[in-house]
């Protein structure tokens, strides 16, 4: 009868040990669990309104971004509506004269696409802010775009093709340029300057008629 009580004693006691070694695992991990959570990726929600309004700020790369793009853009533009030609011409004008904004011609040896067409994006946009300038719808400009690339023998780049385009649009005065970059390494730096080269030229006589050069420089150490 004693031989029994001690091994039923046994019995429960190795299963009061097993219930706390279960314990023991399952605490551990959701202890590992919330402190991989805790290391792990996070996500913000940034920019104006939330609590992280200077996430745009910092720079990721010298790769071109979202504050660099409205830099070289903000200095063209504040060059172009100073401009004699801005002032006497278009703002008074008969009529807001009507503009096509050609694609900027990547010059730098970066392939940088996404940014090229938030360039063109933002420059349209600006054109229309301006409230003095009509603008030709991007998805008209970019089909006549398509079909002149068809041709092999025909740069879109190419102020002649770009003026004769500008007439088939109906277009008064076209916009175009170019983005360079100016690459330069010295020990542990690295420096990536960026030149965005813009030109308003008369569809009707080939004039330019406004010309400028916005740059912007980047750098990266170690």
């Amino acid at each position: 009868m004693g031989g029994r009580v001690r091994k039923e004693s046994v019995v429960e006691g190795m299963k009061t040990i097993h219930q706390k070694s279960l314990y023991s695992v399952g605490f551990l991990v959701v202890v590992l669990a919330l402190a991989a959570a805790g290391c792990g990726p996070r996500a913000y929600r940034g920019g104006e309104g939330t609590d992280r309004p200077d996430i745009d700020e910092p720079a990721m790369s010298l790769t071109l971004d979202r504050l660099d793009l409205a830099y070289l853009v903000d200095r063209t533009f504040e060059t172009l509506e100073a401009s004699r030609f801005w002032r006497d011409t278009v703002v008074r004008g008969p009529e807001r004269p009507l503009m096509a904004v050609w694609p900027i011609q990547n010059l730098t040896s970066q392939h940088i696409d996404d940014q090229m067409d938030a360039l063109l994006q933002s420059i349209q946009t600006r054109v229309l802010a301006t409230g003095q300038a009509r603008l030709v719808a991007r998805d008209l400009q970019r089909d006549l775009v398509r079909e002149i690339e068809v041709r092999q023998d025909v740069d879109v780049f190419d102020p002649a093709t770009a003026g004769q385009l500008g007439r088939q649009l109906g277009a008064k005065y076209f916009m175009t340029g170019k983005l360079s970059g100016v690459d330069e390494r010295i020990r542990n730096q690295r420096r990536m300057q960026y030149i965005l080269f813009v030109q308003v030229v008369d569809v009707e006589t080939g004039e330019i008629v406004f010309q400028n050069e916005a740059a912007r420089t980047k750098s990266l150490k170690g």
